[in-house]
């Protein structure tokens, strides 16, 4: 495994050598990035989360649509968790890396054919404009701060290559308030008592919850915040709201509708529940143009910066 990645690492990057991953050091990690390091490094709660999460045939169909063929290309996971993208899609990349924090799902990744390395994604090892496709699934809203492991997966994409994020909270969409925001706020108890959730100990939604660092009332991505960091470093950037049970028809600028539950927190928050806005997560299909079409200007980089900050 480090023979295969090696050649994409920085200079002066040594890894820790490891069994099922290539572990480098987490400087200064944060209680977000350990809280997600605790609970995707629990080996039931992984295998639980690959075997039901990010596995329908729409998740399949979106995802194949957005990348295309990746058969004999370098693919960089980041975020991968126990694997679910590649799970879901399977093809032949000629190299595909998965990154987390979480020794368990690194373990379950590498089962399934990723070169598994375990990196804080907010200073990866790696080499600059390596890859020919970066992912980052459901995995931006579990990071303190969003707008850096933005730039830092950006950074990875090659001349021509393709970046692709899904499955992270549109905050339009969950920015709940009035009666919507007290049934939020009460909805463990709901939960309890109507003993239906996905998680099946209460420790187990609590530590799911610590990980959830954007995913609440008033957090999230939007489209400007796509755009504001992606469009300065020369990436063109195509940004779709949708609900989780449409497929390929997203990138052709259908939502679908939301589960009722969602529908009913946005009327009560005085939203229409068919907008765009009001649709649960922002799919970032961004592409960077090849060598002679790149035209990054610092001055705008640094602007954008400072026109979306981060929660």
């Amino acid at each position: 495994m480090s023979r295969r990645v090696a050649p994409y690492l920085q200079p002066g990057k040594a890894p820790a050598l490891s069994g099922d991953y290539l572990e480098f050091p987490l400087n200064d990690p944060g209680e977000g990035l350990l809280a997600n390091a605790f609970y995707f490094g629990h080996p039931g709660w992984a295998e639980e989360y690959l075997t039901y999460c990010h596995r329908s045939e729409a998740f399949t169909g979106r995802w194949k649509a957005a990348i295309g063929d990746w058969a004999g290309k370098v693919v960089v996971d980041i975020g991968c968790g126990p694997g679910n993208v590649y799970a879901s899609l399977g093809g032949g990349p000629a190299l595909l890396i998965g990154v987390d924090v979480a020794p368990a799902s690194l373990r379950l990744a590498k089962g399934l054919g990723y070169a598994t390395v375990l990196a804080d994604a907010s200073d990866l090892p790696f080499a600059s404009g390596f890859a020919d496709v970066v992912t980052l699934n459901a995995t931006l809203h579990h990071c303190q701060d969003m707008g850096a492991i933005l730039r830092e997966a950006a950074r990875l994409v090659k001349p021509g290559g393709l970046l692709v994020t899904d499955h992270d909270p549109q905050r339009s969409a969950w920015d709940y308030r009035g009666l919507a925001k007290l049934l939020w706020d009460a909805r463990l108890v709901i939960y309890k008592l109507a003993k239906h959730s996905f998680h099946k100990s209460g420790d187990q939604q609590a530590r799911a919850l610590a990980s959830e660092l954007h995913h609440r009332p008033g957090h999230g991505v939007t489209e400007g915040f796509f755009q504001g960091i992606l469009q300065p470093l020369g990436f063109e950037v195509r940004v779709y709201p949708h609900n989780h049970g449409l497929g390929a028809e997203v990138l052709q600028g259908q939502a679908g509708p939301a589960e009722f539950k969602y529908r009913l927190g946005n009327l009560l928050s005085y939203r229409n529940p068919d907008a765009k806005t009001s649709a649960l997560t922002l799919m970032c299909v961004a592409r960077k143009p090849s060598a002679d079409g790149l035209r990054e200007s610092p001055a705008a980089a640094k602007k954008a910066e400072s026109a979306y900050p981060q929660r």
